[in-house]
């Protein structure tokens, strides 16, 4: 019977090594690989499958709660132990089911029981991804499916969003991604990040370079001029609707 595989995440080195014996100690089990965030364990689980990830929730780069929430977009996502020095009655307010937690410092009998308790594969489900909330910050990074897999897009790249049909386009420098999500829950979710120019387009607060004002080639001057918002490093302009021209005045 072939050993489960187990990818332990935490940015303290010496928090890996206790996982690691632990695991060992336990036996049945084996360590696949190690990451100190979350953006290092989703490459690795791009890259090979494994069973179950051993987590801390406070990272840097990407914390446990935002890897958790990109980890459904993968097809066969691992199972999740959450592994934490949050007080325990604070934990108790989450309805987590199948995700476990384990209360640093951890004791083998502890998460022996975790272990066993996890069934692989099991998805986060949406209940329990919202019983996570009270715990969430600003997520860092947006999810990109694309081919089979989950790309990745540190939002500090973004530079704007553009809905078309019901994709999201992701505009950074470099290239474009098409995400499947509602550009309306996109602003509420990232509003300290972009403002919304037009009902289908959001821009990246800190990308925009100025508004240009546009005629048409009639040169009709009682027609209102349209404006568009010019983008820092790249060509492509979005335009303004009326009803969000009060943010040329604001630049």
């Amino acid at each position: 019977m072939a050993e489960i595989t187990v990818l332990i995440v935490d940015d303290e080195p010496l928090a890996r090594q206790r996982l690691r014996d632990l695991v060992g100690d336990i036996g049945g089990y084996a360590i696949a690989d190690e990451a100190a965030n979350g953006v290092e364990a989703m490459a690795q689980l791009q890259a090979s499958a494994v069973d179950i990830v051993l987590v801390d929730i406070r990272m840097p780069v990407m914390d446990g709660i935002e890897f958790a929430q990109h980890l459904r977009g993968m097809a066969a996502p691992p199972s999740l132990i959450f592994t934490t020095a949050y007080d325990h009655y604070a934990l108790q307010a989450f309805d987590l089911n199948a995700v476990d937690y384990v209360l640093k410092p951890i004791r083998t009998e502890r998460l022996a029981a975790a272990l066993a308790k996890v069934q692989a594969k099991q998805p986060m489900t949406d209940k329990q991804l919202q019983a996570l909330q009270p715990l969430q910050s600003t997520h860092a990074h947006l999810s990109i499916h694309e081919r089979g897999k989950v790309i990745l897009v540190p939002l500090s790249e973004v530079l704007y969003l553009r809905a078309e049909l019901k994709y999201v386009t992701v505009r950074t420098r470099e290239k474009s991604h098409l995400l499947e999500a509602s550009l309306s829950q996109l602003e509420q979710t990232y509003s300290q990040n972009f403002v919304r120019v037009h009902r289908n387009a959001l821009v990246a607060r800190d990308a925009i370079a100025g508004f240009e004002k546009l005629r048409s080639e009639a040169e009709d001057v009682s027609a209102e001029a349209a404006w568009v918002v010019l983008i820092k490093g790249i060509t492509d302009t979005l335009a303004v609707s009326r009803r969000h021209q009060h943010l040329i005045k604001m630049v």
